[in-house]
């Protein structure tokens, strides 16, 4: 099962004068994490570095920023892959010290930097999430927004036309029995948009 994590946590090191500030947070998907990233160099101006690995929706990314390949954003994504995270993007922001520390001496820096911020993570299950949208009878309004905490779902947007649109998030363990409800309920005036039953895969 993957885990993500519900708060960013940190780690410093000090190694032959480098400095390492690493930082494991959860982030929706590749362009958030590259958001991030950037904020991060735009932080620390004065950076020699600052390395990333990703894993998002069961896809993975690393970056070196300049380090010697491999040194670096891959040894991240290692412990990352090792946690069994997902939407976790890790960060290590390097200044140098003017001790060259060899290959394996990066390698086993950006891999602390992860780990020991990883030490105080407290890590939650990732809950996989479905969108459904309908468009329902008015008079189902009220009890749809009551409905949906039962099943521990949430409306996304509504919208009033001739009936009522609604988009909906819901756990996708959850989501065949909320859409029985819902069918239910209407007695036929229903009408789902796309399929009822298709994942979109979003945690």
């Amino acid at each position: 099962m993957p885990y993500t994590l519900p708060t960013p946590v940190h780690s410093e090191l000090i190694i032959k004068k480098s400095r390492f500030l690493g930082c494991v947070e959860s982030v929706p998907d590749r362009s958030a994490a590259l958001a991030r990233v950037a904020q991060l160099r735009a932080q620390h101006p004065g950076a020699t570095h600052v390395c990333w690995a990703l894993m998002a929706g069961g896809h993975s990314a690393a970056n070196d920023d300049g380090e010697p390949g491999g040194t670096a954003g891959r040894p991240m994504l290692e412990v990352l892959r090792h946690q069994d995270l997902d939407g976790v993007l890790a960060t290590v922001v390097r200044y140098y010290g003017g001790t060259p520390l060899g290959a394996g001496g990066l390698v086993r820096a950006y891999t602390d930097s992860v780990a020991q911020a990883l030490l105080k993570a407290e890590k939650m299950p990732v809950v996989r999430q479905q969108t459904l949208r309908c468009v329902l009878p008015y008079a189902l309004e009220g009890w749809l927004r009551r409905e949906l905490d039962a099943h521990g779902a949430s409306l996304l947007d509504v919208a009033h036309g001739e009936g009522v649109s609604a988009t909906l998030r819901v756990p996708e363990a959850q989501a065949a029995a909320l859409v029985r409800r819902i069918n239910d309920a209407g007695q036929g005036q229903v009408v789902w948009l796309g399929e009822p039953d298709g994942a979109d895969g979003d945690a």
